[in-house]
């Protein structure tokens, strides 16, 4: 057996995975993806990619050939006529775009490999051992007993609800089912929701959830459906009846949807887990390898993309010769996000399953007055989008810094914002913003670092050498893959602001 040497292992070839992979490889690292199915799953179950997840992507030059694959609904009906309004959302993406996760992993699984990651399908991780120095992952062909070894400095453990490296770490996932006998299916319907955009439909006995499979179905017919039915609960392993999926969606829907066709279905079960620690000495969880929930909000898929965002520059970082603190810093930052997912999907669910006549009588009279308020009405799209989550920051640092930085683009790169007349300082690339507004310093994942003056004494040049211990940010950086209109040099901010300051906080730097 001969062995492999290279900077990070990720185990896990789906959209987390391949995140992960693309961001290291596109920043000069050596990276390995080992994946134990040997083609991207045809049926993947998320369908719905938020504004903040397509801003992550847009970075990385996907989001516009995504766009052309599915469409956009700028609502999400609820119970009781309340609504989820993502066209106030302070992002390039005031929507959701609908289009099956099998599409976001072919894009990429070819960010992956065109920045230079090399991605084995078929091989499965069977041993991770670790010490001071590394991680050696052993690795076999799926179906066969040939034998790979990989010694990386860190290994990023991205293999899903049933982690592999979680179990062979002994990293235990606390949590409970949530709900069971959940359907999904492919449907083609011949009268869809009346505006066309994702639909929730309930009773006291069930519901379910429509969403339009996008612009390669030309007639429009087509969407994925989730249903549950309370007095239909059995095992994942029963076959799912075409009857079963037509009865449900019709009664839920409080109507006939017209179901033409039923294609590709599943049955499944969800639970709430979350490990304590997304850090495990040099390995790290990310995705459902850190947190499951409810598919309720479609928050899976991109939490986990934007956990992977957040992860690999840190390593990159770290690889460069920054603090290993700042390897803490992806637990305290995105572990409370998680927590809010968890908890949000959660709540959903338990709100839709409601039993008792006057609970849900009462929560249709009160959901839409809630949503309805001015401040409530921007915050929860906001946080079930991604724009209106935060990181925390240090007692004194500007309100703003946590906060991402709409509408700039990156190429993973640290970037200093400042004012149409300040003089630009050297060593750092930088934009100048059309608005008025503090200076800015913008990490590599899109979220201000620091905040103020230029002339602050312990500006953005001490902010930076927190993040990386002094190592250099502007010098050669290997051939990256342009985002598609990306021009070179003179670049301006629009602003536009930030998230909301008082929007949900999670995690706390400190080094």
């Amino acid at each position: 057996m001969t062995q492999q040497e290279i900077d990070v292992v990720v185990i896990g070839g789906g959209p987390v995975g391949l995140t992960a992979a693309g961001d290291l490889a596109r920043l000069g690292r050596t990276v390995t993806v080992l994946e134990r199915w040997p083609q991207i799953n045809p049926s993947s179950r998320a369908f719905a990619t938020m504004a903040r997840t397509l801003e992550v992507l847009d970075n990385r030059g996907l989001a516009d050939g995504l766009l052309e694959l599915g469409t956009t609904t700028k609502t999400v009906s609820l119970f009781g006529g309340a609504r989820l309004d993502l066209s106030r959302l302070p992002s390039r993406y005031p929507f959701a775009l609908v289009t099956p996760q099998t599409n976001v992993d072919q894009a990429l699984g070819q960010y992956a490999t065109e920045q230079g990651a090399t991605v084995l399908r078929g091989i499965e991780a069977i041993g991770v051992e670790q010490d001071a120095d590394g991680v050696t992952v052993t690795a076999k062909e799926k179906d066969g007993d040939q034998r790979q070894v990989f010694r990386a400095r860190y290994v990023i453990a991205a293999d899903g609800a049933h982690s592999t490296v979680r179990q062979l770490l002994g990293v235990e996932f606390p949590g409970r089912a949530s709900i069971s006998s959940m359907v999904l299916a492919d449907v083609k319907l011949s009268a869809g929701p009346a505006d066309g955009g994702l639909a929730l439909g309930n009773t006291s006995e069930s519901f379910a959830f429509l969403a339009p499979y996008g612009r390669h179905d030309p007639d429009g017919s087509w969407f994925r459906s989730m249903t549950w039915d309370r007095g239909h609960q059995v095992a994942d392993s029963v076959p799912v009846g075409e009857e079963e999926v037509v009865r449900v969606l019709n009664r839920s829907m409080g109507r006939d949807v017209g179901v033409v066709e039923v294609g590709w279905h599943s049955r499944f079960h969800s639970e709430e887990r979350q490990i304590a620690s997304y850090r495990a000495g040099r390995a790290f969880f990310a995705g459902d390898a850190a947190h499951i929930h409810s598919p309720m909000g479609g928050q899976g898929m991109n939490t986990g993309i934007q956990d992977a965002a957040n992860l690999a520059w840190k390593l990159d970082a770290v690889l460069a010769g920054a603090p290993d603190a700042v390897l803490d810093t992806y637990q305290s930052e995105r572990h409370p996000i998680g927590r809010r997912v968890l908890f949000q999907s959660g709540a959903l669910v338990r709100a839709v399953t409601l039993h008792s006549a006057v609970t849900r009588k009462l929560r249709d009279v009160v959901a839409p007055l809630i949503l309805s308020l001015p401040g409530v009405r921007d915050l929860v799209p906001g946080s079930f989008s991604g724009t209106g989550l935060r990181y925390g920051r240090r007692r004194g640092e500007h309100k703003l810094v946590g906060t991402r930085a709409p509408g700039l683009q990156q190429d993973l790169e640290w970037v200093l914002i400042i004012g149409r007349e300040d003089i630009a300082p050297e060593g750092i690339t930088v934009t100048r913003r059309t608005d008025d507004g503090p200076a800015r310093l913008v990490r590599p994942d899109g979220y201000v670092a620091w905040a103020g003056s230029l002339e602050d004494a312990d500006g953005w040049q001490g902010a930076l050498a927190r993040w990386t211990g002094g190592a250099s940010t502007s010098g050669p950086k290997p051939t990256a893959r342009p985002r598609p209109g990306r021009q070179a040099g003179g670049r301006t901010w629009p602003g536009g602001g930030g998230s909301d300051p008082g929007a949900a906080r999670a995690g706390f730097f400190s080094l």
